[in-house]
């Protein structure tokens, strides 16, 4: 049998091909332009580079007619997000980034859904402070957006915190070991002199002087939690434990969320499970994988650039001959696992070596102080006597982690005091509910997201309530786009804006977050959504089997079709 001879698509390269050829390794004009003080913005293309740098140019939508008519340039400021491999900080790093978000940011940090921080709002001149005093607290901007490996996931696991140390340990070598190697972020931001020796032609031996087509996300999950959503991953890593050892990881490829509106040509596809390798195996995994799609991804239309549309068009098992033969050995056939689940588990746990953890709610990562709930100043105060850590998690939740029983008292007393501990009494359906960004500040937002989701979740939960499910775990998710940043068609129940206050509605996710999710409802407004799952919600709660989840349930019933794979979403 002859090898299939693989080739990239044919088509002229993107306009960012040709940026980030020209960039000089991600340099371009960024030094020059952020010193520049006549605009508060900067240029598309070094916008475009600014993204490998971890930053965003964006303006604030809600005040951009106004400065129009005052023939003012938008309110310009960009969203900067650092990495954490894992989700895993210091009380002494959270502290950082709550300094730098009331002095330079808008006084708010988010957790994102790849256990990341970001900061918004800010402006061009505090920038390369800000990164600056993120480098000290030894974390770091770089890559956490772009052409490139973003932050590495992992299962934050508080009842398995032996395993969570391993499998975190994999997952920050991965993030560290896959970084671009450009000195361009130290340059520009850090004032990094060149050193002497360094040679002057540089070279990116994994990237190359192109670097990826499209972003690439990696997360390791550990059965029976699957909160990192392990199949949304371009690459996929499933922990194997036996006899409480870490053996190894299942490995999935192919994964992806966003797609674009009207474009049958884009979906999103789940990742499918190729086979299984050591630990010692998953960094050489990795990066050849990453260098398939380095070679064979599509540069010309980026929409169709992810790796999941490369396994696609390629074919599974191509793609797996394929790595094996740049590995020059086989994966093992994957081994046996099962998933739970794709939520938080709430409030104290012990773990390990007589450690705690509690996992708090976070209504769609927003860390703020708001009038009835000091969330922001509660947390800096439990930083400022805890000596565990933080651990961010995949759905924008926090765990105060590895507390000893004598921090336990004085912990939960701040708790009571700043009434952080009252977010875990909202209905599951609440807690099982995650939001993007979206407006103001997203420039590719078409409606309303994190600002709107809790409005209209006191609408639901009373629907909820009518039917007697307050505690029955159904995942919710809400976009302002269908880039897939909260990780929707996944979601037993999803809404992806459509336009200002219109959303599409899609039901049939898998509560394990193994099965991807259908339209049942196109550009529709809040009174149709609400009449929608007052039916369907009344229904599952007459008529659902025992122990049987709504996603479950809407495809037994007829309601919506399953979809099988992503390349019949639309279908």
């Amino acid at each position: 049998m002859l090898k299939q001879i693989l080739t990239a698509p044919d088509g002229a390269p993107s306009d960012v091909e040709r940026i980030k050829e020209d960039s000089n390794y991600l340099r371009g004009t960024l030094k020059e332009v952020m010193q520049d003080r006549i605009s508060a913005g900067i240029p598309d293309d070094d916008n475009r580079l600014m993204k490998h740098h971890g930053s965003y140019l964006q303006d604030d939508r809600d005040l951009r007619n106004e400065r129009q008519k005052q023939k003012l340039e938008p309110a310009y400021q960009f969203m900067l997000r650092v990495r954490a491999p894992g989700g895993v900080v210091t009380p002494e790093q959270w502290l950082v980034l709550d300094e730098l978000a009331d002095k330079n940011a808008n006084g708010t940090i988010k957790l994102t859904t790849r256990q990341s921080f970001q900061m918004h709002g800010i402006l061009k001149w505090n920038m390369k402070d800000t990164i600056q005093e993120i480098h000290k607290s030894l974390l770091t901007t770089l890559a956490a957006c772009g052409d490139v490996n973003r932050n590495v996931m992992c299962n934050p696991n508080p009842d398995q915190s032996g395993i969570h140390a391993e499998v975190y340990e994999w997952a920050k070598y991965l993030s560290d070991y896959l970084l671009p190697r450009t000195r361009a972020y130290h340059e520009i931001w850090l004032d990094e002199e060149k050193v002497a020796g360094t040679p002057d032609i540089e070279e990116e031996p994994m990237y190359g002087p192109l670097y990826l087509p499209r972003k690439f996300k990696i997360g390791i999950a550990v059965p029976p939690s699957n909160d990192i959503d392990v199949f949304s991953q371009d690459l996929g890593l499933i922990a194997i434990v036996e006899n409480e050892k870490l053996i190894g990881f299942n490995v999935a490829i192919g994964g992806g969320m966003g797609m674009s509106h009207g474009d049958k040509a884009t979906y999103p596809q789940v990742a499918r499970v190729i086979g299984f390798c050591t630990p010692e195996q998953v960094v050489e995994v990795a990066e050849k994988a990453i260098t398939i799609q380095r070679d064979y991804g599509n540069r010309s239309v980026r929409k169709n650039a992810r790796f999941k549309y490369t396994v696609d068009r390629l074919g599974l098992e191509t793609v797996k001959a394929e790595l094996e033969t740049r590995l020059g050995w086989s994966l093992e056939e994957e081994k046996p696992y099962h998933f739970d689940h794709n939520g938080d588990r709430y409030g104290w746990i012990k773990g390990t070596q007589g450690k705690w953890h509690y996992t708090l709610f976070i209504q769609n990562g927003r860390v703020a102080d708001f009038p009835e709930y000091k969330l922001k100043t509660g947390l800096k105060e439990i930083a400022n006597i805890h000596t565990g850590d933080f651990r961010l998690t995949a759905n924008q939740n926090l765990v105060i982690a590895n507390v000893s029983s004598q921090k336990k008292k004085k912990i939960n007393e701040l708790m009571e005091q700043y009434g952080l501990s009252d977010g875990n009494h909202h209905s599951a359906l609440r807690r099982s509910s995650m939001a993007c960004v979206a407006l103001p500040t997203c420039s590719l937002a078409m409606a309303e997201s994190e600002r709107y989701l809790p409005v209209l979740m006191d609408k639901i939960e009373e629907i909820v309530d009518e039917n007697g499910l307050r505690e029955k775990e159904i995942t919710i998710r809400m976009t302002g786009c269908p880039n897939g940043c909260a990780r929707p068609a996944l979601a037993e129940i999803a809404l992806i804006g459509k336009a200002v206050g219109k959303y599409n509605l899609y039901l049939g996710g898998a509560h394990d977050g193994s099965r991807l999710n259908k339209m049942y409802r196109e550009n529709i407004g809040e009174e149709e959504i609400l009449k929608e799952l007052k039916i369907i919600l009344s229904q599952y709660a007459k008529e659902r089997k025992e122990d049987e989840h709504f996603g479950d349930f809407v495809i037994r019933s007829g309601i919506v079709k399953a979809t099988t794979d992503g390349t019949n979403f639309h279908d």
